[in-house]
């Protein structure tokens, strides 16, 4: 092989240290960023949220790595995102303020059967997507749904409404009522 080319692909072409820096600072920035951007983005992606996403990778790539285009170099760079990520989410997790202000909190978007549409305008969610969301949880319909949570991680958490004890009472004697008046019929119908 080349030594050129073998001096390319070992040799650090910026110092460890930036190596590791520039890493942090475009993580930090990221975060911020997508905490501003809204929940959405973090799992509710439409096909223009996907492409945002990956365009942004491209974007702060040679944030990261600068013009070092070494192994080494990238091997640096990814190790100093993983142990920033690490040392966050454990920090985090010790300090639950914090982790609810960087996280955010939960957004109810339908509360006892009714949509929150100011809500959902807030955090950019539509119908259709709540619509999506209930159907990936088993729920045929919104008008099904009791509860709708926009949780922290962008996912969409469904409860189904359940029919009231009394409701079930009621709709079963109207099924017996129907039942008697059918036999009752039947009945009629023999002895004529």
């Amino acid at each position: 092989m080349d030594s050129k080319l073998l001096n390319d692909m070992w040799h650090l072409g910026l110092p460890l240290i930036e190596k590791v820096v520039r890493p942090v600072i475009v993580y930090v920035f990221l975060i911020v960023a997508l905490r501003l951007a809204g929940k959405r983005e973090l799992a509710q992606l439409n096909p223009f949220d996907l492409v945002v996403l990956l365009m942004l990778s491209n974007t702060v790539q040679n944030a990261i790595i600068g013009e070092d285009n070494s192994v080494i170099g990238g091997l640096i760079g990814a190790a100093a995102l993983l142990v920033v990520n690490y040392v966050v989410a454990r920090f985090l997790n010790r300090h639950e303020k914090l982790q609810r202000i960087v996280e955010g909190g939960t957004d109810v978007l339908i509360e006892r059967g009714e949509m929150l549409r100011e809500k959902m305008k807030k955090e950019a969610i539509s119908e259709a997507e709540l619509e999506a969301a209930a159907r990936r949880q088993g729920v045929a319909s919104l008008e099904d749904v009791e509860r709708a949570v926009l949780e922290p991680s962008g996912s969409i958490s469904i409860i189904e409404r359940k029919p009231a004890s009394e409701a079930m009472l009621h709709a079963e004697i109207l099924r017996r009522l129907d039942q008697i008046s059918r036999e009752l019929g039947e009945l009629r119908a023999r002895q004529a």
